[in-house]
């Protein structure tokens, strides 16, 4: 369960409150840890980073006081903090002969199919060259309010890991291990060593503020550890001021707590399974016992279509599953209840004859 040593492309995300010391940067922090990361670069092994930090370094720069609440000040924070952060990675690592880079994520980066495949393959390149990305999310850029914001980069590194077929994800926080309670409401909380399904009441168990400049939280780190499991990738969640606290994960040590997958999905399927969908695509019973069965979407079985999609998109299926479909919202609003063969009819005989290809369906549930 703990055994690591065949664990070769290593993610490990580290929050803001971990990377700061009485409000300002922890230069000596930076330095463990890329001592860390470098003796498992020797040992031949790939390091992705996924920081945050960039805003509450800004805001330490210019001596704001409490938690940055306006997004324009938080997006000028971000523009500020974000080059003294790569900074304190590149010195830390360059004592090490190790480079870093730097990618600066949003949303709209994963959720298409191209830019994510730009991505991965840049991400790629980089490992090959030895040289460790540091990736974190483009809050000078990213909103809520235009839908490319992540929420927080527990979600941002679990989504990476489950993308570049991490076979581990380390979550550094200011929190050492999930609870059966929230300790801070339950003096007699435990820790849970180890989490094989993430079932409602452990999520009811979690908290959810995070720290001064932080956006997460434990509900947050028990929705990242969903998403990286769906890539068979195990995940554990850390006190990222431990000494030596990578190393010892490494080798096996019980720190923290560790959240096993329950299945393994493949690249594409985990692309589709975690982009979000452009619209909603009703179907009937029928339809869904079909899909179950690893059947074809076909046009008779569609009862409604919500959203303005297109042809490619990613859209949800009732609430049970997600699909790339072969047809847009317009399109699709034509054919619903019809047959199959009429897709070519209507729309020309270059076109598939079916709404989704069971290849391009994934379910929720698991």
């Amino acid at each position: 369960m703990r055994d690591f040593s065949r664990s070769n492309r290593i993610v490990v995300k580290i929050g803001t409150a971990t990377l700061s010391k009485d409000g300002g940067v922890d230069t000596q922090y930076f330095r463990s840890v890329a001592a860390q990361l470098a003796e498992l670069i020797r040992q031949g092994r790939q390091v992705v980073i996924v920081t945050s930090g960039a805003i509450g370094m800004g805001a330490g720069l210019l001596k704001l006081k409490g938690p940055v609440a306006d997004m324009k000040m938080r997006q000028a924070c971000a523009a500020i903090g974000q080059p003294l952060l790569m900074q304190e990675y590149r010195k830390a690592f360059s004592e090490f002969d190790i480079h870093v880079a730097q990618a600066l994520l949003t949303a709209e980066v994963l959720n298409h199919r191209k830019t994510y495949l730009n991505l991965r393959n840049s991400v790629e390149t980089l490992l090959k060259l030895g040289v460790v990305p540091v990736l974190n999310e483009n809050d000078s850029v990213s909103t809520a309010e235009i839908g490319s914001a992540f929420g927080d980069n527990d979600k941002l590194s679990a989504l990476v890991a489950s993308k570049i077929d991490a076979d581990l994800l380390i979550m550094l926080s200011d929190i050492d291990a999930l609870y059966d309670k929230d300790p801070r409401k339950h003096p007699d909380a435990r820790p849970i060593d180890a989490v094989f399904e993430i079932s409602d009441k452990i999520t009811r168990g979690a908290g959810s503020r995070g720290s001064t400049y932080s956006t997460g939280g434990m509900r947050t780190k028990i929705e990242a550890a969903k998403i990286a499991a769906q890539a068979g990738c195990r995940i554990v969640l850390a006190h990222g001021r431990a000494p030596d606290v990578i190393t010892r994960i490494m080798a096996g040590e019980q720190v923290g707590t560790i959240f096993m997958p329950k299945r393994r999905l493949g690249n594409r399927a985990r692309w589709i399974l975690n982009s979000v969908p452009a619209g909603t695509v009703r179907i009937d019973d029928g339809a869904m016992n079909a899909l179950r069965k690893n059947k074809s979407l076909l046009p008779s079985g569609v009862t409604d279509v919500k959203g303005a999609f297109k042809a490619g998109d990613v859209v949800m299926l009732n609430e049970n599953a997600k699909a790339v479909t072969s047809l847009g919202a317009e399109e699709l609003k034509t054919l619903a209840g019809k047959h199959s063969r009429q897709i070519r009819q209507i729309l020309g005989p270059a076109r598939k004859d079916v709404v989704a290809a069971p290849e391009d369906i994934v379910f929720l549930d698991y």
